[in-house]
C-alpha cells in the first residue's frame, strides 16, 4: 500500500511538502503569524487569541515576544508558562513539543526539517521532518539552533549560539558548535547565578 505524503512525513521518510493541503496549512499559519507580529504591544488578549488559533496547543499562560516565525504553527505544542523572546523561528514541518516553564532566548531557531545531503536527491524537492522535544524548565540561550530529531531533557541549559545536533540529557549545561555537555547542574548553582556572583 502506498503511503500518503503526510504518512511519509510522520514516519520520518522523505516527502513532498507541496501536496495534500500542506501548502494551504502553511499559508493559514503564516496569515496568523502576520497578525500576531503586527499586533500592538498592549493588545495582550488579541495576541493570546491569535496564538490559540495558530498553535497546535498551549497548556496555559505563555508569553511570546513578536516577531515570531513559524512554518505551520499548528505543529507547535507549548506547556504552561513558556517564555519566548523576540525573533524565535519555529520550523514546525513536524511536531515541536515544548514543556512547562521553558525559557527561549532571542533569535533561537528550532527546526524539525532538513534536506538530503546528495545534490541529485536534494533536487527532487523532497524534505524530511523529525520531531523535537524540549523538557520542562529548559533554558535555551540566545541564537541557539536546535536541529531535527533532538530531545533536550528537563532542567537543561543550552548555551547562547550553540548548535544542538544530538540529544542533551536532563540536568546539564551544554554549549558549543556542535553542542556538547559542559557539566551537570549542581547545588553550587543554587548559590551562584553566574561566574561566582552569589544569589542574595
Amino acid at each position: 500500500m502506498t503511503m500518503s505524503q503526510r504518512e511519509r512525513r510522520a514516519s520520518g521518510r522523505l516527502y513532498v511538502s507541496r501536496s495534500e493541503g500542506m501548502t494551504e496549512d502553511r499559508m493559514r499559519g503564516k496569515e496568523l503569524m502576520y497578525d500576531f507580529n503586527h499586533s500592538r504591544p498592549g493588545e495582550v488578549e488579541k495576541r493570546r487569541e491569535i496564538l490559540g488559533k495558530m498553535l497546535g496547543g498551549m497548556a496555559g499562560e505563555c508569553w511570546i515576544e513578536p516577531p515570531l516565525y513559524v512554518c505551520y504553527g499548528s505543529h507547535v505544542f507549548l506547556g504552561e508558562g513558556v517564555y519566548m523572546n523576540m525573533g524565535v523561528t519555529l520550523v514546525d514541518d513536524y511536531t515541536i513539543t515544548i514543556g512547562n516553564r521553558v525559557l527561549i532566548g532571542p533569535n533561537v531557531t528550532i527546526a524539525t526539517s532538513g534536506h538530503p545531503v546528495h545534490p541529485e536527491v536534494r533536487m527532487q524537492r523532497q524534505i524530511y521532518a523529525l520531531p523535537i522535544t524540549i523538557g520542562d524548565r529548559v533554558w535555551i540561550g540566545a541564537g541557539a539552533i536546535i536541529c531535527p530529531g533532538v530531545t533536550i531533557g528537563e532542567n537543561a541549559v543550552i548555551g547562547a549560539g550553540s548548535v544542538v545536533t544530538r540529544d542533551v540529557p536532563a540536568n546539564c549545561i551544554a554549549v558549543g558548535n556542535p553542542c556538547k555537555v559542559l557539566r551537570e547542574v549542581t547545588e553550587d548553582d543554587r548559590i551562584c547565578y553566574v561566574r561566582g556572583r552569589r544569589i542574595d
